[in-house]
C-alpha cells in the first residue's frame, strides 16, 4: 500500500456561528487525485483551508507526510481583481517560496514565468492587468502560478467554477499530468459527472465525513441521500471560507 501524504485526525473547525467540520479522520494517499464533495455549507472549503494552513482548527491535527511544499488555489471570489497587478507578476508569485517575497525576478526567473504562462495558453499576455481578463483567463494565470510553485501537494477550491469548457478541459489536463508525476491532488468540486470521469477517489462531507474512498463507492445513492438529509436538517448555513461552501 502507498504511504499517506496527508493524515487528518479528529479535525474540528468552528467559527462564531457554529461548527463546520467535526470528527474528520482520514488519509490522502501519496500521488492520489481526490475530489471533495458535499452540499453547500458542508465544510469543503474549510477542510482545504485547514490543510493549507490558512485557518486554525479547534481540535485535531493535520499532518503533511513527509513535510513538503503545499500549493493552494483559493476560489476566485477571494481575489481582488481590481488590484493593479500584471498577469506575469501574478504567475511569478509561485516563485516566492524559492526566491523570497522581496526579491525581483532575474532573467531566468522571468523566463520561467513566461514559460508557465505559455503552458496554460496565456503566452504574450504577461503585460495585461488581471482586471482585464475573463474568468477563464484568470484561472489559467492562477494555474500558471501553481506550476511555478512546483509543490508535491496541490489543493484546489472549486477550480472549474464558472469557467468555459475549453479552460476546464485544459486545466484538467494539467491535473492529470501532475497526477502522473506523483503529486497529491485534492480538489473541491460540485460536478459529480466530472468527478466520476476524472477522480478515482472522493470524500463526501456534510460537516462530518459521510464517506471516503473510491469514487464509485462514495457517490452511491445512499451516501448522497444521507448528505442531503443532513443538509436539510441544518437550521442555518454555517459560515465557511469563501462563503459557506
Amino acid at each position: 500500500m502507498r504511504a499517506a501524504a496527508i493524515r487528518i485526525d479528529g479535525l474540528r473547525v468552528a467559527y462564531d456561528r457554529g461548527t463546520v467540520l467535526d470528527a474528520i479522520d482520514g488519509e490522502f494517499v501519496a500521488g492520489s487525485m481526490t475530489a471533495v464533495l458535499g452540499p453547500n455549507g458542508a465544510g469543503k472549503s474549510s477542510l482545504l483551508a485547514a490543510m493549507a494552513g490558512m485557518i486554525r482548527p479547534v481540535a485535531g491535527a493535520i499532518r503533511i507526510l513527509p513535510p513538503s511544499r503545499v500549493a493552494y488555489l483559493p476560489q476566485q471570489s477571494q481575489i481582488d481583481r481590481g488590484f493593479p497587478i500584471r498577469v506575469v507578476d501574478v504567475a511569478a508569485l509561485g516563485l516566492v517560496p524559492r526566491i523570497g517575497a522581496w526579491r525581483g525576478l532575474d532573467a531566468a526567473q522571468r523566463h520561467e514565468a513566461d514559460a508557465a504562462l505559455a503552458a496554460v495558453g496565456m503566452a504574450d499576455q504577461g503585460g495585461r492587468l488581471i482586471g482585464e481578463l475573463s474568468t477563464g483567463q484568470l484561472q489559467r494565470v492562477l494555474f500558471a502560478r501553481l506550476l511555478l510553485q512546483d509543490a508535491a501537494v496541490v489543493l484546489l477550491d472549486e477550480p472549474f467554477n464558472a469557467i468555459d469548457s475549453g479552460t476546464t478541459a485544459d486545466m484538467l489536463g494539467l491535473l492529470h499530468a501532475w497526477h502522473r508525476e506523483g503529486r497529491t491532488i485534492v480538489a473541491v468540486l460540485h460536478d459529480h459527472d466530472l468527478v466520476r470521469r476524472n477522480f478515482a477517489d472522493c470524500v463526501l462531507l456534510a460537516r462530518r465525513c459521510i464517506a471516503w474512498g473510491a469514487t464509485a463507492e462514495v457517490l452511491s445513492p445512499d451516501h448522497l441521500e444521507r448528505a442531503r438529509r443532513l443538509a436539510a436538517a441544518w437550521e442555518a448555513p454555517a459560515p465557511d471560507v469563501a462563503g459557506a461552501r
